[in-house]
């Protein structure tokens, strides 16, 4: 009998899944890939998430061992969770319950819905989530999921102009890691031809964008700063060469407004972003439009909301905040077969508003993008602050290099201090020193290094060592 209900709530949930997949294979606008889901009214949109939400209750209870327990043990049923409005009943996931889910049940755990039976049927790709901190958390999905995938992901690049007489760049080493991957398969969606950059360094793939001129490049954002060093390193102009465009993931961009003007400036191209998770989000969530920075010169960047449902909370209490108010990023995700979440803490900071954006979206948008992660928060001395605002300070000032990094100690009286380490060729210590002051409200020592004495960053950047007892 249990056998026969994880089936038919999966059998619910995909039909459920294809009801709401519009335009599935081609734009259906020559702006907006599925106006039919981009366009929908606020009532609209909750009308969609609210039907998926009554299909993937049952469906995660019946299927994963990690859902069923959670929900025995909160005393809820999944028809308590029918709704929008019920999702506060659930108290919100963090990383540290995937942890000792898979510490308890490896390799896998039980958080998610593909067992053995799915991926002896339909398997197609592990993933691993990349973040530095914990257990690695590892996903199985479906081919189910890689349409699901490719589909989502290229809604969001027909957002940023990508067009089919493209050719992109991927500068990736092609781990267990979604970003590369789901940029790939969205493009095969979109007819864009590839350049496949794994295995590579730096080096081979300037020498790739000067031969194969590729109109648009695709890697962490300081993998873009690299890339553009190493081709002026080898005389060739970042600026003046084929790329338009520089799709950034797996790290802060577009919302750090110095390094954005960097990137820019040192490439004569665009930046665009996608922003997403393994565990709850691994197609794009979050991504720019035509309209990404607003007339006041700040960077709002989508949610898809027809495919997750995405709150904010507050740091503390994990309480929603209302909009308008900044908090901490969650995401209930309604567009997978393997990997369906109810309310993930992605746990980055933004604010969210629902006007309606002028490239014609209806869905949210975060204001700032996104900057901040609750796992990043550095504690100096009772004064917090983030690895994006030292950022900000260091890119402040003319001629810092890329590189920086963040060292924190403790010194022989006990009292922990911070020193940033800079590159430039002349004394810039007071100028960076002030600016890391004037927007953290503490004072940090800092120190000039010589041009190229930091290492270069070729996949996501770590730049805090924290030496402190």
């Amino acid at each position: 009998m249990t056998e026969f209900r994880a089936d038919q709530t999966r059998v619910k949930w995909l039909e459920t899944l294809d009801k709401f997949k519009h335009d599935p294979d081609a734009p259906g606008s020559a702006e907006i890939w599925s106006p039919a889901l981009e366009t929908l009214s606020r009532d609209e949109l909750i009308s969609v998430q609210n039907e998926k939400l009554a299909a993937v209750t049952p469906f995660l209870y019946e299927n994963s061992e990690f859902y069923r327990k959670r929900f025995d043990k909160l005393g809820l049923a999944p028809t308590d969770i029918q709704t929008v409005d019920d999702l506060s009943k659930w108290p919100v996931i963090d990383k540290s319950e995937m942890m000792a889910d898979v510490e308890a049940d490896p390799p896998y755990g039980s958080y998610t819905t593909h067992g053995d039976d799915l991926w002896a049927e339909r398997g197609w790709m592990i993933f691993s989530s990349s973040g530095s901190t914990g257990t690695p958390r590892v996903f199985r999905y479906s081919q189910i999921d890689r349409e699901l995938w490719a589909w989502a992901n290229a809604r969001a690049m027909h957002s940023f102009g990508i067009r089919p007489d493209d050719c992109v760049l991927i500068c990736s080493g092609y781990g267990p890691h979604v970003f590369a991957w789901g940029v790939q398969f969205g493009l095969a969606k979109m007819n864009v031809a590839t350049i496949p950059g794994g295995g590579m360094t730096g080096e081979m793939r300037a020498r790739m964008v000067e031969r194969f001129k590729p109109t648009v490049i695709v890697g962490t954002t300081s993998y873009a700063l690299h890339l553009g060093r190493v081709m002026e390193d080898i005389g060739l102009d970042p600026a003046a060469s084929s790329v338009r465009m520089m799709l950034v993931g797996g790290e802060p961009g577009t919302g750090i407004m110095n390094t954005r003007n960097r990137l820019e400036s040192l490439w004569d191209a665009k930046m665009v972003e996608f922003y997403g998770c393994t565990e709850a989000s691994p197609h794009c969530g979050g991504y720019s439009c035509s309209h990404t920075i607003t007339d006041d010169g700040e960077v709002a960047t989508h949610l898809m909301e027809d495919i997750q449902i995405w709150e904010l909370v507050d740091a503390d209490s994990k309480k929603i905040v209302e909009e308008g108010e900044r908090g901490l990023t969650v995401c209930t995700c309604l567009n997978s077969e393997s990997s369906p979440q109810l309310r993930f803490l992605v746990g980055d900071y933004t604010t969210y508003t629902t006007e309606k954006c002028g490239c014609g979206r209806t869905h949210v948008r975060a204001l700032g993008s996104f900057s901040g992660r609750a796992d990043d928060l550095l504690n100096l001395r009772g004064i917090k602050m983030y690895p994006d605002q030292i950022e900000e300070a260091v890119r402040a000032v003319p001629g810092v290099g890329d590189e920086y990094e963040i060292v924190l100690t403790t010194n022989k009286d006990g009292l922990d201090i911070m020193t940033v380490q800079v590159e430039h060729t002349d004394d810039v210590s007071e100028q960076v020193a002030s600016e890391i002051r004037s927007r953290c409200e503490i004072r940090a020592d800092v120190h000039i290094l010589s041009p190229g004495t930091l290492p270069k960053t070729e996949f996501k950047a770590k730049r805090v060592r924290d030496e402190r007892g």
